[in-house]
């Protein structure tokens, strides 16, 4: 078996001296896409912090293959004010600075990863427009497009297809499935169980790890009971919908 691109030992996190994640071990397979689901406040955003190192754990060891400058972390969209005067390839840009230090000027590598990221990202068009005037959608293509810019082994994102349209879904779903294919390791959270069932691995989450491993091992009806709870969790059929109005899915997304 290939060496994990992380692994979790006995892994508890939180902030201060709240606790978000008690006990848990799991891996995340390198070269793959793994998805992290699980209710609101159940973790995945503190367990990609984590893989990221913006923060400790409270006991245990997390091993991450990557060296931090091969990280790219993408957030999700958020409003972003007016007064904030910066383009769209500014924002893009910046995820050339760190390999740059203090002094140093972009070259011609770094121009071409942020043209190659703006076109795949489908953003191009958008270079000069500011960030606070583009629709959510539109700012979640750009962040995603500076995680791409940035020369990484292991990519990051949170919350990706939350509040966005389906063309977006789709080209960010693309672009998803397009770095596994460059040899890249990603890991995305997520509310949506029709695009973890798509993902190579699933960590589910309620606070500490319920299940892991391939999406038919993991996302049944049984765990999904124990992670969501029954007044949410509606099995049909053999199925299960979770009856959560704030992460909808988004039906048809899927094209590949």
């Amino acid at each position: 078996m290939n060496e994990p691109a992380v692994k979790a030992t006995s892994l508890v996190l939180g902030y201060d001296d709240q606790v978000a994640v008690t006990e848990s071990s799991f891996r995340v397979p390198a070269q793959k896409v793994t998805a992290i689901i699980g209710p609101n406040g159940s973790g995945k955003s503190t367990v990609l912090r984590a893989i990221a190192g913006l923060i400790e754990p409270m006991s245990g060891r997390m091993t991450v293959v990557a060296p931090p400058a091969r990280v790219a972390f993408v957030l999700q969209s958020t409003s972003v004010s007016e007064s904030l005067p910066v383009s769209v390839r500014e924002v893009v840009a910046m995820a050339r600075y760190p390999a740059l230090g203090f002094y140093g000027r972009f070259g011609r590598h770094d121009h071409e990863a942020i043209d190659n990221a703006m076109e795949r990202a489908g953003i191009t068009e958008l270079a000069s427009k500011q960030l606070h005037t583009l629709s959510g959608g539109q700012r979640q293509r750009v962040l995603v497009a500076q995680g791409l810019a940035q020369d990484h082994d292991l990519l990051l994102l949170d919350e990706p297809f939350t509040g966005i349209d389906i063309p977006t879904a789709r080209a960010i779903d693309d672009m998803i499935h397009q770095e596994r294919d460059r040899n890249s390791t990603i890991v995305i959270s997520t509310h949506d169980l029709s695009e973890a069932r798509h993902a190579d691995h699933v960590l589910l989450l309620a606070g500490r790890l319920i299940a892991e491993g391939p999406p038919a091992d993991v996302i049944t009806s049984a765990n999904l009971l124990t992670a969501y709870g029954a007044g949410i969790l509606h099995p049909e059929q053999g199925d299960a919908f979770i009856d959560d109005p704030a992460h909808a899915p988004v039906v048809d997304r899927h094209i590949h």
